[in-house]
């Protein structure tokens, strides 16, 4: 285990990760994603349509481990999807996913940007199976050079 040494250099670390997190605030990423976020929240639409997506779930949790088995099983499972889809597709819902997706797309290559400063061998993981990262030839079998 690694002791950190607490001095002025961590001090200054810490005081220029606060003003990058003061900076993303304030980005317009993250104001397109509270805006999106809150106009989810308030739209009536967006919250019924949830109401009957978590009915549907629900009854389709009380039958699902029954399988193939259960009166209705794949009625109740198409259902869940049509209303999962529904919610979805929904214009305040898809906008707040959008807003979503780019904000934690500029939080994955802030990430990045930070690791490969620090060295080209560190591995960022971003959660996303979608997130970009350089190929490298030669990483030790954990891509696949194209």
């Amino acid at each position: 285990m690694i002791a950190v040494i607490v001095n002025e250099e961590l001090f200054q670390l810490e005081d220029q990760c606060l003003r990058v997190a003061e900076m993303i605030k304030k980005s317009k990423t993250m104001t397109s994603y509270f805006e999106h976020k809150q106009s989810m929240k308030e739209s009536a639409e967006v919250c019924q349509l949830k109401e009957a997506f978590l009915s549907k779930k629900k009854a389709f949790e009380n039958i699902a481990a029954y399988g193939e088995y259960a009166p209705d099983y794949r009625e109740k499972k198409r259902a869940l999807r049509k209303a999962k889809r529904q919610l979805d597709l929904n214009e305040h819902v898809a906008a707040f996913r959008y807003s979503e997706t780019q904000l934690q797309s500029l939080l994955d290559q802030i990430v990045q940007a930070l690791a490969e400063e620090v060295s080209n061998e560190i591995k960022v993981d971003a959660g996303s199976p979608f997130f970009e990262t350089k190929k490298h030839f030669g990483c030790g079998g954990n891509c696949h050079a194209s």
